[in-house]
């Protein structure tokens, strides 16, 4: 018994400290791993804040982008062009996500249809966005020969929008317990309603979650635009026409030989990465929230 025992007991030890080994070097490449990704997104923000803090001022938000050779001046147009393009391409493609999100999760049910939808829906989620730019160029500005506009700006950034609502909705109603729809429809209750009524509410908290995270995602946006909004030097409401927003002014100005243009991409590059922030932190907060409740 000693002598099998033995030699057994050998083999453990040493399968013991290689697997100790192995587990003490994966993590250390782990941390280090970690340590190299947060090494350069220090840097990035370092970087943005400290050559974009010197141009925060009240001109950045109420005067319009400058013309060249001229001192002063400000971001107003390009920010509210953002805002005007962003959210009609929210309102373009959210409700249109949700309906798609919802046909996946409830109808779909385990036809092979349902499947492929989804893997189109992925690869349209993984697609370059200058790829959906230049679609909308092609289909909107080129061809019905409606021009640069901010429309097309906003129907090739509702292109980015649909997917994420669409994935998150599907997702999200798919979570919710199976009980809950057995004990609607139980009560005679039309589908219809039981999604209006009790799913939406039961996933509420997700959807908003990704429709919040797309809007995250469109706000920096800037190669669909070049090809479809194209930019504005000046103040404009004007959907039917082209307009200015913030990354298009970034990569105008950046590139630019004057300094004070220079000044305004980094101080509108620290004001957009400031509202991604934002952003993510409002979508945790909710995710935070509902697991609470749940809790």
């Amino acid at each position: 018994m000693n002598a099998a025992t033995g030699p057994a007991n050998d083999v453990a030890e040493r399968l013991y400290r290689r697997r100790t080994l192995v587990n003490r070097l994966a993590i250390v490449l782990s941390c280090a791993a970690a340590l190299f990704g947060l090494f350069f997104l220090a840097w990035i923000l370092w970087t943005t804040i400290s050559k974009g803090i010197g141009g925060i001022n009240w001109a950045l938000f109420t005067q319009i982008t400058p013309p060249p050779m001229e001192e002063g001046g400000g971001l107003a147009n390009a920010f509210f062009g953002s805002m005007i393009m962003c959210l009609l391409a929210i309102l373009i493609g959210t409700p249109l996500g949700i309906a798609a999100g919802t046909w996946l999760a409830e109808y779909s049910g385990a036809r092979r249809i349902g499947t492929v939808i989804r893997f189109v829906n992925d690869i349209l989620l993984s697609a370059p966005s200058i790829v959906l730019g230049l679609f909308v160029y092609t289909l909107v500005v080129a061809q019905m020969g409606g021009g640069f506009s901010a429309f097309a700006g906003a129907l090739a950034l509702a292109f980015i929008v649909l997917p994420v609502v669409v994935r998150t909705t599907d997702e999200m109603l798919r979570l919710v317990p199976s009980q809950m729809r057995e004990a609607a429809l139980s009560l005679g209750i039309p589908q219809w309603k039981v999604i209006v009524q009790v799913l939406y509410r039961g996933a509420s908290a997700g959807i908003v979650t990704g429709i919040i995270l797309a809007l995250a995602r469109i706000s920096g946006e800037t190669a669909p635009l070049l090809f479809t909004a194209f930019g504005n030097q000046y103040w404009s409401a004007d959907i039917g026409g082209p307009m200015a927003s913030v990354p298009v002014v970034m990569n105008q100005f950046a590139a630019s030989p004057y300094e004070t243009w220079q000044t305004l991409a980094w101080s509108g590059a620290l004001v957009l990465t400031v509202f991604v922030l934002l952003l993510s932190l409002a979508a945790r907060a909710i995710i935070l929230r509902n697991k609470i409740s749940h809790d």
